[in-house]
């Protein structure tokens, strides 16, 4: 099942997060599995905006996907899957949800930026119906915001699925 994130749900949130990034560390980048899951505030503003789902699973959040939008787009700002249920779609099944909302408010396509060669990144956003495209101004934006974060931009690919 997935809902709207609550302010209730923030802990796991945040437990979800630092589970799904140890995973890092088995592909060399142990910095990105050290860094801190989402902030309280920050959560807060996604669940304020209504830009914050969780999966379900036998009644506990197990995942949860935030969302902006950018440049007339549904930018999936992070997902995240406790690795207990990875493999099983809820990661899928998060995506798919967020290309309902952007539906309804009538965005033009799903975006993300993510890790080029991370095996659970761009390779699997692929198969899930995004393609790399050339940053437009407003993801080149994020990408050097999220360089002002400390992550290397050649690492980073910009990623898009059409609705």
């Amino acid at each position: 099942m997935i809902r709207l994130a609550t302010s209730a749900d923030f802990g796991r949130l945040q437990e979800i997060e630092v589970l799904a990034g140890a995973a890092f560390r088995e592909v060399g980048m142990p910095e990105i599995a050290e860094d801190g899951p989402p902030t309280v505030v920050e959560l807060a503003g996604f669940v304020a905006g209504g830009r914050a789902w969780v999966g379900e699973y036998r009644e506990q959040v197990v995942g949860y996907l935030l969302a902006e939008v950018v440049g007339g787009c549904a930018h999936v700002a992070q997902v995240s899957v406790d690795p207990v249920v990875r493999g099983r779609g809820l990661g899928r099944a998060l995506v798919d949800h967020l290309e309902s909302w952007a539906r309804q408010h009538n965005l033009e396509a799903l975006t993300l930026t993510t890790f080029r060669d991370v095996p659970w990144n761009a390779p699997y956003y692929e198969r899930i119906g995004f393609r790399t495209v050339k940053p437009t101004p407003a993801l080149q934006a994020v990408v050097d915001h999220e360089a002002t974060l400390g992550l290397d931009p050649t690492t980073r690919v910009c990623m898009r699925r059409d609705l």
